[in-house]
Order: C-alpha cells, then structure tokens, then sequence
C-alpha cells in the first residue's frame, strides 16, 4: 500500500515544499542485522554496509571490434581470499548473438523493494548498448553459474517504445524495471525510458509521457522522498558508435545537459546547462533518501559537478575541476568516466580514464570535497607511452607504468565498484570497444585488466593489492573487454532507498 502526505524540508539553500509524495509502507521486524517479512536488499544504506564480505562478481565482457568473432559473454570472478580459485574466472556465460556491445547491469529488484517479501533478486540486467537487446540471466538458482532466462529482441523495444541503444537499468519500488536508452532505432538521439514487467520482464511501454523523452540520453538516478529523477546525456548512437571525432565536439553533437524529471508525472520539468560540463555521464544522488542532492561525472571537460535543490528546483555548480579542461585534447583531459559514491555518503571516487589515476574525496561536506587519495593505475601519460607531458599542474614528473604479477596494466581505470564496508574498490580498464580501440590500441591486443585496491576508511587513502589481478587478455577466446561489476547481493551504484 501507499500513503501521501505533504512535507517541508529546511536546509541552506532555503526551505522547500513536497506536496504528494507516494511512500511505499510495510512493517518490517528486525533481530540484529536480519528481518521477517523482508524483500531484497537492505532497509538503509547504512545497514548495508554491514552486509556480507562479496565472494564472486558478474562483469560483461565484450568482443565487438576487437577483431575476435565471437559473443560477448558475462564473467563471474571469484573474489573470495579464502577460495582455491581467488582472482579467476570461475564461470563465462555467452551471449546468443553477435556484437552486442554488453555494458551496463541491473537488477530485476533491489533494496527499493526492501519491504516487499514476495520479491527476490534473482535476474541480473544486460541491457546491449549496440544491439539494443536486453539479457535477463538467472543468477538465482546457481549463483556461481548463471543462465540465460529471456532475450528482450530490439524489435520488441523499437515496436512498443521507438527507443534504442539501452543502457542503464534500475529496478523501481514498483516492482516494475526501468531501462534507459541513448537513441531511437535509427540511431539518432532520444533520451527515453523502456519500462519492463519485473515478473515476467515483457516491454511494457516507455515510463515517460508519449513524445516527452530528453533530446538525448545515458544514465539516471531517482529520489522519490523529493519526487525527482536526474537524466544525463552522451551523444546520439551515430556520433560516438564508431569512435570520437573531435569536430563533433565543435559542433556541439555532445550532451552538456541535465534533465531533471517529475517522478510521478513522468515528465520534464527542468533542464540544467552545465558550465564546463561536456558528457555528464553517472548520476549519483546521496544515497541517504532524505538527501537533496548528488554529483555528475562530467567525461570530456573532466569536472565533478555537484546538484542540489534550491527553493524547489534544482540548481547545479562545478566543484572539482580537472587539470586542461579548455579543449579536449588541447590539453589532454582526464577524461572522467566513471564516479561512485560510498554508501555512508563520505567518500566519492572517480577514475580518470585517460590520464590514469582514481580519486578518493571527503564529501562530509559535500560543498567542499576534500582530496584524500590518489592512485596511478595505468593511462595515457605514463612514462614510455603515447604522451609527452609538457606541463603539468599536479604532477612533478610523468607516473611510472604499472605492473601487477608481472603484467603491465593495459589502459586507464574506468568502471569502479566499492565494497558495502567501504574497504575495497575493484576496477575494470575497458570503457566502449569503439574507444579502447583508438585510445588504448594496446586493450584491444592485450585485454582489459580487474584489479583491486584496498581503502582507508577512517582518514582516507588509497593502495594497489599487489596480489590480486584478473587478466582478460588470457580468456579461451582471446583477449576481452571487461567492463562493469556487480555483487550479487547489490551495491552502491545499483541500489536505491525510497
């Protein structure tokens, strides 16, 4: 059931208003970490924090343009110290098809169905950023070993929805899954939204009003307790679909928007230009559902920018800028591809994909984040590769190549994922095959890389484990792209709290 009720909210930017606000209650009985009549997930974000150590992680990994015929496939990666099989892929599941372009995940439910005992989190989500596709793998009957469940064809997506190009996928305290896409079938740019059935994962319809999607489309993070979705914007399919061409930059066919959303209207309600902010790629919301603001990865200008609700709308503000963010290239950026936010709300982590390191910042203050870790792990200017570093705001000298176990990391950290405790940060090198292949042509050759960095959670801090690397350059196959990871049981960038 659901109860509506009006709410006044006081912080520093001003009061604010919630008028309606559909909550979903239950009753819910605690011992200790462990509850009756609960749904997947966890009550609170910090109650997931004391979740249980991950064991496995499923990843995707992807073989378009690496010259390799052959199906992407989902990887489980065993990340358990106490296993005779640390650090190894325990189980590849191919996809049926050819070039999919696997990229993102999700689940058919998460902690936003916590109070709903009747749901299960079975079904993970492999929407296919080319193929327009979407996998629903069973990990629920043998978690160490998934099968395929259902295959949603792009016809059925085109026909019911005029979208394409999916990418991002959240469960929703409906029971229902939203999938976000880039595009229409013909490639051009449409930021839509393809609502899917949770039991039997049928196309449904698009969750926004007819001809009401955003010019473009990529990632999205929903608040309810303030009635509002965030939408970010890449490019159209066929701008980026075969590579980066810096003269699209120039004419400006690349996103430098935010769309904020009505959650219960299901339409636009306001659009935030972004100063310096070329490609905002992840949307993070805090994960405490009180919060009234989040941050946005922003790939091409390099900075962090952080949205908040100011007298009932959404304002937005640079707060962590990166060395050469004039013109891409001109200098060269960092190239911000991905963020993460701890689940206690404390740190944020971003990876440079380009220049090579990840970023630890306090955000206790989260108008003022504070540098607290920074790792060099791969990327573009290290010593002996592609750049040559003229001038440097940050650095004294170039960083040195890395090589764990004996192997020279390949590529720049791009796809994070932090443990529940905060305490590990596993990192993947790929970020879309189309761009590995002209940035890092040494990815394509040699595979992508899953390593492992251990956090310091009191006062900050980074530090490579020496001892754990998983070499996708080694696969059956042939060398593969491994790209995002998830933990079975959830984590910080798929679940939210209504």
């Amino acid at each position: 059931q659901g109860r509506s009720r009006d709410r006044t909210w006081a912080s520093r930017e001003g009061a604010l208003t919630l008028q309606g606000v559909t909550e979903p209650t239950c009753l819910i009985v605690f011992t200790a970490t462990k509850c009756e009549k609960c749904g997947p997930g966890y009550p609170t974000p910090l109650e997931a924090m004391k979740g249980p150590r991950e064991e496995i992680i499923y990843l995707p990994c992807i073989y378009r343009n690496t010259g390799i015929e052959a199906p992407d496939y989902l990887a489980t990666v065993d990340v358990d110290p106490k296993s005779p099989h640390y650090c190894q892929v325990i189980h590849r599941l191919p996809m049926p098809n050819l070039k999919d372009e696997l990229h993102h995940s999700g689940w058919n439910t998460c902690s936003s169905c916590f109070g709903d005992s009747t749901k299960s989190r079975t079904k993970l989500m492999l929407p296919c950023l080319m193929s327009s596709r979407i996998y629903v793998v069973d990990v629920g009957s043998e978690p160490r070993a998934p099968k395929l469940h259902k295959v949603i064809e792009a016809e059925d997506i085109h026909a019911k929805c005029d979208l394409g190009y999916v990418h991002t996928s959240h469960c929703l305290a409906s029971g229902e899954v939203m999938v976000s896409s880039l595009g229409d079938p013909k490639g051009n740019g449409k930021g839509g939204f393809v609502l899917l059935d949770g039991e039997t994962f049928e196309v449904k319809g698009t969750w926004e009003r007819p001809g009401g999607a955003a010019p473009m489309g990529y990632d999205f993070w929903y608040q309810p307790r303030h009635n509002v979705m965030i939408s970010s914007e890449w490019a159209a399919p066929n701008v980026f679909r075969d590579g980066f061409n810096p003269a699209d930059v120039e004419a400006g066919l690349y996103g430098s928007h935010l769309h904020v959303w009505d959650w219960q209207r299901h339409e636009i309600v306001q659009t935030l230009p972004l100063q310096d902010g070329l490609i905002p790629l992840e949307v993070r919301f805090l994960h405490n559902p009180d919060a009234a603001q989040g941050f946005v990865g922003c790939a091409l200008s390099s900075t962090i920018q952080r949205f908040y609700k100011n007298q009932g709308t959404l304002g937005v503000r640079r707060l962590i800028p990166g060395p050469g963010e004039q013109k891409f290239l001109q200098p060269l950026n960092g190239l911000i591809t991905d963020i993460l936010l701890s689940l206690d709300d404390r740190f944020l982590y971003f990876s440079n994909w380009l220049h090579g390191d990840l970023r630890q910042y306090d955000i206790s203050d989260p108008q003022r984040p504070r540098l607290t870790g920074q790792l060099f792990l791969g990327g573009s200017i290290v010593k002996g590769g592609p750049v040559q570093v003229l001038e440097d705001q940050e650095l004294k000298s170039q960083p040195e190549p890395l090589v764990v176990k004996g192997k020279r990391v390949p590529g720049g950290p791009q796809m994070i994922q932090l443990s529940l405790d905060g305490k590990r940060l596993y990192v993947t090198t790929s970020l879309y095959s189309a761009w590995d292949k002209q940035f890092y042509p040494d990815l394509i050759r040699e595979g992508s890389v899953m390593l492992q960095i251990d956090v310091d959670t009191v006062k900050g801090g980074l530090k490579l484990n020496p001892n754990f690397l998983v070499d996708f350059g080694k696969e059956p196959l042939g060398p593969a792209l491994a790209h995002e990871l998830r933990y079975p049981g959830g984590d910080c960038s798929s679940d939210i709290w209504v």
